[in-house]
């Protein structure tokens, strides 16, 4: 109990690489500048050795550390597990966490095959029963934007959807050279482009839409067969070694969709947009409407309003900073933008607030299933040169 009455809960935290870091800087922000209703305490952290997970402690602020995820998760001092870590480890550590009674948050995408999510799903659903409650990072959702986007499709601004167009690029592979890193490999990342960024804007399109993908064509492209084997790479864990080892992931992915409302969608997911850091374009054209979104440009949405006179009609660039937008009312004056780090803040700000009402918070495991399920039609589509694949 904190000292103003709030009950405590504490955090455990497995993996504190690029994504562990993130998670700590949102785990140290959110309760400097939101009012939770629970005390949150980054209690632990765990990592691969013991002295590695120390120096993540003490770097990233949290209280003490440990070894082994297992010993992480008996401690009861934790009280929700967010894990970091590669994707052939999700699905192990969620359900021994839910099972211990801790509450999960799980990076994305949930597991590395549909078999694997459907395991972490039923087994949120019975902690569910419990009081336990689980949600999956699909961080994007809470950039304000995003969340405006949402509301203006919900409340019929731009009609029924008829198309989106969905885009995740990335550069940071073009380069041949460049080592192998876990991402690289099947075994632990289960897929390339398609389910490290991929999945990132699936979640958005059916989140923005509030449609789920019933069906896909897809295709998958390897460029780079083989990289150097390194100790690591870019603060990466990398496959260890000398000399070259085979690439067993997808490098890029496209495919075309069937969104449930009865409209068409495009995706496409790169590692090798030459230029392209972070680019994430979502845009959906309605009866009546569009909105656009570019995460370069990310306290921008764009609003097109079929209903407005023609001779000035056009997208209305709209700066999402206002003290009404979504989260906005807790950061800087209107116009001061927000950055990367904020919406995973934003993430746990709802996640506490979930853990304190007892209210299931979104994206739930199922939704992250689901997901899960689109991915792997599209794997299975490209696999077979199937022309069309349901979900």
């Amino acid at each position: 109990m904190s000292a103003d009455g709030r009950p405590r809960l504490g955090i455990g935290m497995v993996g504190h690489s690029f994504m562990g870091a993130a998670h700590s800087q949102a785990w140290r922000t959110a309760p400097r500048f939101f009012d939770l209703p629970l005390e949150t305490e980054m209690t632990a952290v765990a990592g691969r050795t013991a002295e590695s997970a120390q120096v993540a402690a003490d770097r990233l602020g949290w209280l003490g550390s440990e070894a082994s995820w297992k010993d992480l998760v008996a401690r009861d001092d934790v009280d929700l597990v967010d894990i970091c870590t590669p994707g052939d480890t999700h699905a192990e550590i969620a359900i021994a966490a839910l099972e211990a009674g801790k509450h999960v948050l799980c990076e994305k995408p949930l597991a590395n095959s549909v078999a694997e999510a459907t395991q972490m799903a039923d087994a949120a659903d019975a902690a569910a029963e419990r009081g336990v409650l689980a949600m999956v990072g699909f961080t994007y959702r809470r950039v304000p934007a995003i969340q405006l986007a949402r509301r203006l499709v919900e409340e019929g601004r731009i009609g029924t959807v008829r198309h989106v167009r969905a885009q995740y690029l990335q550069d940071w592979l073009t380069d041949e050279e460049s080592p192998l890193t876990w991402r690289l490999d099947k075994a632990r990342a289960g897929s390339g482009a398609l389910g490290d960024i991929g999945a990132h804007v699936i979640d958005l399109a059916q989140f923005v839409t509030g449609e789920q993908i019933t069906g896909v064509s897809g295709m998958l492209e390897t460029f780079v067969a083989e990289r150097p084997l390194a100790e690591s790479s870019a603060g990466l864990s990398a496959v260890a070694g000398s000399g070259r080892g085979p690439v067993t992931v997808d490098d890029a992915a496209a495919f075309l969709a069937r969104m449930s409302g009865g409209g068409i969608a495009v995706f496409e997911a790169t590692r090798f947009a030459a230029g392209r850091k972070n680019a994430i374009r979502l845009e959906i054209n309605g009866s009546r409407g569009s909105v656009a979104f570019d995460f370069e440009d990310m306290n921008v949405l764009h609003l097109y309003d079929a209903d407005e006179d023609a001779e000035t009609a056009g997208f209305r660039r709209i700066v999402v900073t206002e003290p009404g937008h979504p989260y906005l009312a807790h950061w800087w004056p209107a116009g001061h933008g927000l950055g990367y780090e904020h919406a995973f803040t934003h993430q746990v700000v709802d996640l506490v607030g979930a853990v304190a009402t007892g209210v299931p918070p979104a994206p739930s495991f199922r939704d992250g299933l689901a997901v899960q399920k689109v991915l792997a039609a599209v794997e299975e589509s490209a696999a077979d040169g199937s022309t069309w694949r349901g979900v």
